[in-house]
């Protein structure tokens, strides 16, 4: 399965993805890493790829955040391509800050995500826990860890929730992962992912290759 990991803006280090994602097993997932989506990304050369997993926000990089990523006119490949790509029958995975957009910054990108982000506490141990039966959530267990706890306002109609977070803050219970069917192709949020340690955990490792095994239609 070829995976296409999209990472690296002002307060997401791609690092932190890239060393997370070190563990999984390359045999099976064909990993390829771009940080410059502004300057790398094009139409063609997502469709080489079975599945897109966003943990980006709008931000062109670390080091220039004051500039947007996506610039029409600019930017090759916009949400609204993204949209494409999924409803062609292909899949797209949110992870963590890939869902830090609005309806009142980015538009078409929350409308693709179905949630606005809100806010989150500074990090705490959040409590996750499995909410329904999904093809996802197969042989994975609750867990705590320690991670931003987004708080999101979900507006997609047509999301089915299969994980929650809760946590001793103001956040308190939160949508965390829930899917979508677009067209031929399927979407999953995920929100946990801020750090290594997140990443890295046995129970939300297995929760991401379940979903990108579920986005590529082989669950």
């Amino acid at each position: 399965m070829k995976v296409l990991v999209l990472c690296d803006d002002l307060w997401h280090p791609g690092e932190v993805i890239l060393r997370g994602m070190r563990k999984i097993d390359r045999s099976k997932y064909d990993l390829d890493f771009v940080m410059a989506c502004k300057d790398i990304l094009t139409n063609d050369m997502i469709r080489e790829y079975d599945v897109i997993v966003n943990a980006k926000g709008n931000c062109h990089s670390p080091g220039n955040a004051s500039a947007p990523w996506f610039e029409p006119g600019v930017t090759a490949v916009m949400p609204d391509d993204f949209r494409a790509y999924i409803e062609e029958g292909h899949g797209f995975i949110a992870l963590h800050s890939g869902n830090t957009y609005s309806r009142t910054r980015m538009p078409a990108m929350a409308a693709l995500t179905g949630n606005d982000f809100i806010h989150h506490p500074p990090q705490c141990t959040i409590d996750f826990k499995i909410t329904a039966e999904h093809p996802i959530t197969q042989g994975v267990e609750p867990f705590s860890v320690r991670d931003e706890h987004y708080c999101i306002d979900l507006h997609a109609a047509d999301a089915e929730v299969f994980l929650t977070g809760t946590s001793d803050t103001a956040a308190g219970t939160q949508v965390a992962g829930y899917t979508r069917l677009m067209g031929k192709g399927r979407f999953c949020c995920l929100t946990p992912g801020h750090n290594c340690a997140v990443i890295e955990h046995p129970e939300f490792a297995k929760l991401l290759c379940n979903a990108m095994d579920w986005c590529a239609g082989n669950l």
